[in-house]
């Protein structure tokens, strides 16, 4: 796996790491048979609420990647919806430490949380809060523990929904690998208004199962270059998936690799001053073809740099012009069909970014299942103080 013996996985703690990151395509498989099998008592608990009210707030929430699962989706969903259903992305962090600034009791809410665990501090605060503050308040739990305390606060209770991912989805990893892509792919599944089909998403799938076998020669070479920073960028949802990708690095590598994240447009506005001879930037092309001229303007700007910087460009699919301008370049659908949008993209982009900080980690030396001994940060976050709010 990832060309690593079980040995060398086992030697260098990195066994749960990489089998969750390998795993990905058949969680996804388990994933979409669950939301086929209970799509009517799911749908219908949603359309029941739209229904009741003249506007809905959709919040999804989360910390640290699952936040980011939320800054993700909403570009998508908000696309879809356009009406008087409104989705948001707001971090438990934030609602938490400013709750009159995002909780409002007189406007209908679903809360959608997205926890691997369900026991980090502020995602449980997040819900009581948000119960305490908003008259019409439902939620729906997207974890991948049943045991956690998220779950267990939706039991005997008609205004909230679970969804639980396969279990193999509750990574015993630091980092949020297949819970992370299983969970955003189950919101997806609850609320797109497009046909969510055995056919739309298999596609996925099956390129999921292919790339995860293809990536690690081309992550072997893009190694020989010596990083010590990393860029990750990408347009729309995509730049918010480069934030997830930029953290993957961060954490795996115990920070020893400096990963920042920006738009493709928004990199030339300050970010950009990151970049030297030990950086490689990787662009996380969009299939809209709008969008995308703005992603391959900015390729040929940096290729066009006068610096021993690389550059990978991810992509749908390639062409003699991507192949013009970077380094290396990592097509993902080899389907003759393109894929129907950025976000089914994001989950195969996402796999790239994951086999790079994996194999990254280990180049250094790290433990990836444990790139932190010391207990600096946790894999369920310690040391957060949860105070009492005052609603007046």
């Amino acid at each position: 796996m990832f060309n690593l013996t079980e040995h060398e996985l086992q030697n260098k703690m990195a066994g749960f790491t990489a089998q969750e990151i390998n795993q990905q395509p058949e969680v996804w498989k388990e994933t979409v048979t669950t939301l086929f099998e209970n799509k009517e008592s799911m749908r219908g608990f949603i359309e029941s609420i739209f229904s009741k009210h003249d506007h809905v707030r959709v919040l999804l929430t989360g910390a640290g990647t699952s936040a980011f699962a939320g800054d993700i989706l909403v570009p998508e969903l908000q696309k879809q919806y356009q009406g008087n259903v409104q989705f948001e992305a707001i971090a438990t962090t934030d609602i938490v430490s400013n709750p009159s600034h995002y909780l409002f009791k007189d406007i209908p809410t679903i809360l959608v949380s997205f926890a691997r665990s369900g026991n980090s501090p502020e995602s449980v605060a997040a819900v009581q809060l948000a119960g305490s503050i908003i008259s019409d308040f439902y939620q729906v739990v997207i974890t991948c523990n049943p045991h956690g305390e998220l779950a267990k606060s939706t039991e005997q209770d008609a205004n909230s929904l679970t969804i639980l991912t396969p279990e193999q989805a509750h990574d015993q990893g630091f980092a949020m690998t297949s819970s992370f892509t299983s969970m955003m792919l189950a919101c997806y599944g609850l609320f797109t208004v497009y046909p969510f089909t055995g056919d739309n998403v298999s596609k996925v799938i099956a390129n999921g199962g292919k790339l995860v076998n293809q990536l690690t020669p081309i992550v072997e070479d893009i190694l020989q270059f010596d990083i010590k920073r990393i860029v990750y960028l990408g347009s729309g949802l995509l730049s918010q998936l480069s934030h997830e990708a930029a953290l993957k690095m961060l954490e795996l590598t115990a920070g020893k690799v400096v990963a920042v994240h920006e738009s493709s447009l928004g990199f030339r506005h300050g970010p950009k001053s990151i970049l030297n001879d030990d950086t490689i930037v990787v662009l996380f092309m969009s299939q809209n073809p709008h969008t995308r001229r703005y992603d391959l303007d900015m390729l040929k700007e940096l290729s066009g740099e006068d610096s021993k910087m690389k550059i990978v460009a991810v992509t749908e699919k390639t062409d003699s012009e991507i192949e013009e301008y970077a380094d290396w370049v990592i097509p993902v659908n080899s389907d003759s069909e393109q894929l129907t949008n950025d976000f089914y993209l994001g989950l195969l982009y996402i796999m790239f970014a994951q086999v790079l900080a994996l194999k990254m980690s280990i180049k250094l030396g790290i433990t990836p299942d444990n790139p932190s001994p010391d207990g600096r940060v946790n894999r369920v976050v310690q040391g957060v103080t949860i105070y009492e709010y005052n609603h007046a």
